[in-house]
């Protein structure tokens, strides 16, 4: 009599966890850049404040990656959270701090900046969260896992809207926290607690996904070998495969798509570098305004997310839909150029429409590019893709908006129209054979 195959476990818990951490990432974003100038930083500092983080991450991602193939998701996405939270813990703690000089820079290329003790702590909480930051790469791999075929799309775009609604929901709550009389004190307070609750998220209500694996010949030890009448062995050892670098860019299509990755994280993160230091100085926003801004662009990106994408992704393929996605993403920089808030906004339109439709496409062609024994891998390598775009594109937003201006944004929209010509070349990539040990 045949068994009926287990349920797989519910999307929620993973949805929730995805929101409870965007949310206490961005709650701090809006007042980020001012807090880094008054500890004594410039834009410059601000970029490799962000490219720290970033640094730290292409270390440890990989590294989650492949331990959640072999030891499951649950457990290291819990250790991954509980870095997190203990990376908060500090960042409260540099708020506190006198803001004691330990090194003064003054020169014309790098510009005029100190660092102070609480920057350097500041610091010190972006590397630790860094190097435990595998909490996209593995919540992406688990997604994978309980996802079936036919709802790839829909429920990567549904991880999506989970972490707009927490980039709506973060930036309006630095702006009403932030104008408190404990200032920046309670936003960040405000993180710390959102991180405890993703602690217990996935602590309680998180299912593992990843079966246990068999590590010795659990017939070593019988009575037919007692007896002298072994039989030819009825079963395969199989595990997650340890894939090399070299190994994961010899998948079919992974090589494009990543490529894809990198060129859109890189022209994102100029942009997330240069544009509240744009907000502050050229446009003279308050944080309230800044904070509205990004609220308004995370909401369009849910409705996007939403019922656009579940409607689209019914009439075009993943492909189509990343470049149209890709095109109206380069379109959008260009309006930030514009001190005009009106255009500045038009833009995030087209911004959040773009990515609202290319960006989940893009994630449910790469799950669908690689099989789940090797989701972890292949996500915590395209993690450090990421981080190694954002490495790039922080360090340079920052300094070139510190050379150029506005004129920064028509950069990021060139490297978006490079995505889009490297995309040309994606179609829909067939699921790979499942890998076993044989097959490294």
């Amino acid at each position: 009599m045949a068994t009926a195959a287990p349920p797989k476990p519910s999307i929620y818990p993973i949805l929730s966890v995805n929101f409870v951490g965007t949310l206490g990432f961005s709650i701090v974003l809006p007042f980020l850049v001012f807090l880094v100038t008054r500890f004594g930083g410039n834009a410059l500092v601000y970029g490799i404040m962000g490219a720290t983080y970033s640094f730290f991450q292409l270390i440890g991602a990989p590294i989650l990656g492949r331990w959640s193939d072999r030891f499951g998701r649950k457990r290291i996405l819990l250790l991954s959270q509980l870095g997190t939270l203990a990376s908060w813990a500090v960042f409260l703690v540099a708020l506190v701090l006198p803001v004691t000089p330990m090194l003064e820079v003054d020169t014309r290329f790098l510009g005029a900046f100190t660092i102070t003790v609480p920057l350097a702590v500041l610091f010190f909480a972006r590397a630790l969260d860094g190097i435990t930051g595998g909490n996209v790469s593995v919540a992406n791999a688990y997604l994978a896992d309980i996802t079936d075929e036919a709802d790839r799309s829909a429920n990567f775009g549904r991880m999506a809207v989970s972490a707009n609604l927490g980039f709506v929901v973060g930036p309006a709550l630095a702006g009403l926290l932030g104008a408190t009389a404990l200032g920046e004190t309670l936003p960040v307070l405000a993180a710390l607690l959102f991180s405890v609750v993703a602690s217990l998220i996935i602590a309680l209500k998180l299912q593992e996904t990843q079966g246990c694996i068999l590590t010795a010949d659990p017939e070593q030890v019988n009575v037919r070998r007692v007896l002298g009448q072994e039989q030819k062995e009825c079963f395969q050892m199989k595990g997650a495969p340890e894939l090399s670098m070299g190994q994961i860019l010899r998948l079919p299509s992974i090589p494009l798509l990543l490529s894809v990755y990198f060129l859109v994280f890189l022209a994102f993160n100029i942009f997330y570098i240069a544009f509240p230091v744009h907000a502050a100085t050229s446009l003279e926003w308050t944080l309230t305004d800044t904070g509205i801004f990004f609220s308004v662009m995370g909401l369009m990106m849910v409705l996007v997310q939403g019922p656009v994408l579940k409607r689209a992704s019914k009439f075009w393929p993943d492909h189509l839909l990343i470049l149209g996605g890709s095109l109206l993403l380069a379109a959008s920089f260009l309006f930030y150029v514009s001190g005009s808030s009106l255009f500045i906004y038009v833009g995030t339109a087209l911004l959040a429409l773009g990515n609202g439709v290319m960006w989940p496409s893009l994630l449910a062609v790469i799950s669908r590019a690689s099989d789940q024994q090797v989701q972890g891998a292949v996500q915590g390598f395209a993690s450090s893709i990421a981080a190694v775009a954002s490495i790039v594109g922080l360090l340079v937003g920052g300094l070139l908006y510190g050379l150029l201006g506005e004129l920064v944004f028509v950069l990021a929209a060139t490297i978006m129209a490079a995505a889009f010509l490297v995309a040309t070349r994606i179609r829909e990539p067939g699921k790979l054979g499942k890998l076993g040990v044989a097959d490294k």
